[in-house]
């Protein structure tokens, strides 16, 4: 099992929403941009968010919950995340996805894991292919628009949602409120995660809407 970096710990694949059905199933919404890889990974961390850090009782190592047969510890108790679970069954469902862990076996238990995050570390997630970076890693960059002879910073980003439609929005902090930017490939001109710095040539007026949404939602009502 792989440690997680103290700096940077997890990758978030899942956040638990609420209980799915009457045998401890939860509903997540689906963070990962390669679902997919639910099939492969069987070992999973429950966490708080990217920034909790391992302790003692949650440190790597053998399963802490084994088969039902080991007389391991079940999740039937409040936990201490993170938490090393077994997923033992997973499947889609209306945008998102239903994951089943070991140990977890009521709707009481399911509910203790809402607000909570499936996670591996770091060192785990899936390869990617040169010049390529996971959405969750442009959190905290600074992204500048390059579209002009002179480069204009836009500002930081704080998150990232996935839930608007096919294209990930770019929540981003800017001088005069939230903009929301498209990340959309033909945009986006260089990622540089050492340096924290995201540059794409936004579309003309693309900014400027953003400002006046913000306006608007701020003006005064008669």
């Amino acid at each position: 099992m792989t440690v997680p970096d103290p700096l940077r710990p997890w990758a978030l694949l899942a956040h638990i929403r609420r209980p799915q059905g009457r045998k401890g199933e939860v509903f997540a919404d689906i963070l990962t941009d390669f679902p997919e890889k639910f099939a492969e990974r069987r070992h999973l961390w429950l966490v708080r968010g990217d920034t909790d850090t391992p302790t003692n009782s949650g440190a790597p190592g053998p399963s802490h919950l084994g088969s039902r047969n080991t007389g391991q510890p079940s999740l039937q108790a409040p936990i201490k995340p993170p938490h090393e679970v077994h997923l033992t069954n997973h499947w889609p469902h209306k945008g998102g996805i239903v994951l089943h862990f070991e140990g977890v076996d009521s709707i009481t238990a399911a509910e203790a894991l809402k607000g909570l995050f499936a996670a591996i570390p770091s060192a785990e997630r899936a390869p990617l292919a040169e010049g390529e970076a996971y959405i969750s890693d442009l959190v905290n960059c600074l992204l500048v628009d390059v579209s002009h002879p002179e480069p204009q910073i836009v500002g930081p980003i704080e998150d990232v949602d996935r839930t608007a439609g096919p294209v990930p929005l770019l929540v981003v902090r800017g001088p005069h409120g939230e903009i929301l930017i498209p990340f959309a490939k033909d945009f986006l001109r260089q990622i540089d995660l050492e340096n924290r710095r995201v540059e794409m040539a936004l579309p003309e007026g693309l900014l400027n809407l953003n400002v006046d949404l913000n306006v608007d939602q701020n003006a005064p009502e008669d």
